[in-house]
């Protein structure tokens, strides 16, 4: 059996917590079909955040679809949510299988 690999980006957002709501909306508005979020914890140049506390809880999502909705996306959030918020992106090149689903 031969599988047929099809490229997509994997847009990965390290983000205050509070700010799920709101990027999942603009991820979905600007055309991603789907997303994997989890809770971390981590450190970085803000310092530790451990999540210890509400206001300290860190969230990772991760959205693979097409580059150009991984780039509306990240420019979304540099331009809305960075200024103000600890995040960080990270772009990958990854192959999927089923490409429909993203």
């Amino acid at each position: 059996m031969s599988l047929t690999k099809h490229p997509k980006t994997l847009l990965l957002i390290v983000a205050e917590a509070v700010l799920e709501t709101a990027l999942l909306r603009e991820a979905r508005e600007l055309g991603a079909q789907g997303w994997t979020v989890g809770e971390v914890h981590g450190a970085g140049l803000e310092g530790v955040r451990e999540g210890s506390w509400e206001a300290d809880r860190t969230i990772e999502i991760k959205l693979i679809c097409e580059a150009r909705v991984a780039d509306a996306i990240a420019e979304r959030v540099l331009e809305h949510y960075a200024p103000h918020y600890s995040v960080a992106m990270v772009f990958s090149q990854v192959q999927v299988l089923r490409p429909e689903r993203y």
